[in-house]
């Protein structure tokens, strides 16, 4: 079948990217869909303050993997006092906005951007239509979602209707978390990730000087960045759980922790497949959390500002569980179990804020779309129920075990499948193959648009 049209439902990154790949290899013709006001930025690029930096330098962000120094150019041209180090996230976002304007000038006839929701997808012959929100529908010939990081499950151990109005944020960016605290007031994150950090720093950009708890499993937190002098492995490393922790400590020893997770990079993909389900599993319950502190770091400034906030008493990581939280006036009376205590420990909060990490249970996600898909067999849950169960090609695999060639999806919910696709340069490469496979393109040569 001969693909003319290409809808993207998602104008974050991920969906972005896609339509500007589509057009640098003269594929076929785009529709972005987009429910939030701009396209490209997504959450991660727009909600976010100007103390929040990109987790990656500068050089290694181009969002075009033909042209990796795209974004170091960009910089040096737009704000040369940022060059070399770590951008902040909102001028990673006017980069990003800019690609994707360039990419309609250059070509307007091939790219249409539509604002709204959709809210579900039917085969319509031998493609698809799509309804979005006020009614209208899209026919195409594919469909790519790109929906970007879901928001949050609220905890089980949380009854929101039953806390006071203001009490608990379900999501991070769901409106201004610092809103009427005072200095008096504690505040508990449920998370000690990256999204924590971002929380930190966002309520002391507020001005809230009061104490922010961060509750986690195992209370880990990010390391920061380091100069790292590069490193490259001669041969595959093990693809077992415990002789590629083994390999990683004799490699940390000999080279630095921080360069023998960086050499894992070329081999995180093929490792991850080799896998069977069981190591998968296995992975993700006892390793995940290491794994995500020391892979994704954080600039060494942020760092400092973490380290001096623990300093100050303003913030504390803990280890443990939340067991429940009731309402107590304004606030919650939250209990907790210290790790490795039988005993609760009870902690009287102004404000909840969830940061327990994006959602990617198929089964409990309440996005309409990816519901009504869900329901009638469209697509179905990866086997660890991380994301959309999608094949090496990123098409989505339907209830039935059929991958749909005209059918895709892209970013962090098919990590399932590819397990490294959260980052930038994971899903610039992904972009650009899926891409090449809708355009029919066995080389492009060339700069493109």
């Amino acid at each position: 079948m001969a693909i003319h049209h290409v809808a993207i439902i998602g104008g974050g990154f991920s969906g972005a990217l896609q339509a500007i790949n589509l057009l640098r290899h003269q594929g076929p013709r785009a529709t972005l869909i987009e429910r939030r006001a701009e396209a490209a930025r997504g959450v991660a690029y727009s909600a976010a303050h100007p103390d929040h930096l990109l987790n990656v330098r500068a050089a290694n962000m181009s969002a075009l993997p033909q042209d990796p120094d795209h974004f170091a150019h960009w910089l040096d041209r737009r704000h040369p006092e940022l060059a070399g180090g770590f951008a902040p996230r909102l001028v990673y976002g006017d980069y990003l906005a800019e690609l994707l304007d360039d990419a309609r000038k250059a070509a307007p006839d091939r790219l249409d951007l539509i604002r709204g929701e959709a809210l579900d997808l039917e085969p319509a012959g031998e493609g698809w239509r799509i309804m979005l929100a006020d009614g209208s529908t899209i026919e195409a010939d594919a469909v790519i979602l790109a929906p970007g990081n879901l928001p949050p499950h609220i905890p089980g151990d949380i009854d929101a209707a039953a806390l006071a109005p203001g009490c608990f944020a379900p999501e991070p960016w769901s409106g201004d978390v610092a809103e009427g605290l005072k200095a008096d007031d504690t505040v508990l994150v449920i998370g000690s990730g990256l999204t924590m950090v971002d929380i930190a720093l966002l309520l002391d950009a507020r001005g809230y000087d009061g104490q922010i708890v961060a509750l986690s499993r195992r209370g880990l937190s990010p390391r920061a960045h380091a100069p790292v002098a590069p490193s490259t492995l001669d041969t595959r490393p093990p693809t077992d759980a415990i002789g590629l922790l083994r390999h990683v400590r004799t490699r940390s020893a000999e080279v630095g922790w921080r360069a023998a997770v960086d050499e894992l990079r070329p081999f995180t993909e093929g490792l991850w497949t080799a896998a069977d389900l069981d190591q998968r599993r296995r992975f993700l319950r006892h390793l995940r959390a290491w794994w995500d502190v020391h892979r994704h770091r954080i600039a060494p400034e942020v760092a400092a500002k973490i380290t001096a906030m623990k300093a100050d008493g303003r913030l504390r990581i803990v280890a443990g569980k939340l067991v429940d939280a009731k309402a107590d006036g304004d606030g919650a009376m939250v209990r907790y179990r210290p790790r490795g205590r039988d005993d609760l420990t009870s902690l009287r909060v102004r404000r909840i804020i969830n940061a327990s990490g994006p959602q990617g249970d198929l089964l409990r996600t309440e996005e309409p779309l990816l519901r009504r898909l869900l329901d009638r067999g469209l697509i179905r849950p990866d086997r660890l129920r991380i994301g959309i169960d999608v094949t090496q090609q990123s098409e989505a695999i339907g209830h039935d075990g059929e991958p749909c060639p005209t059918l895709l999806a892209l970013g962090p919910m098919t990590r399932g499948t590819f397990w490294e696709i959260v980052a930038v340069p994971d899903i610039r490469r992904q972009t650009w193959a899926v891409a090449r496979k809708l355009s029919n393109a066995h080389w492009v040569g060339g700069e493109g648009l």
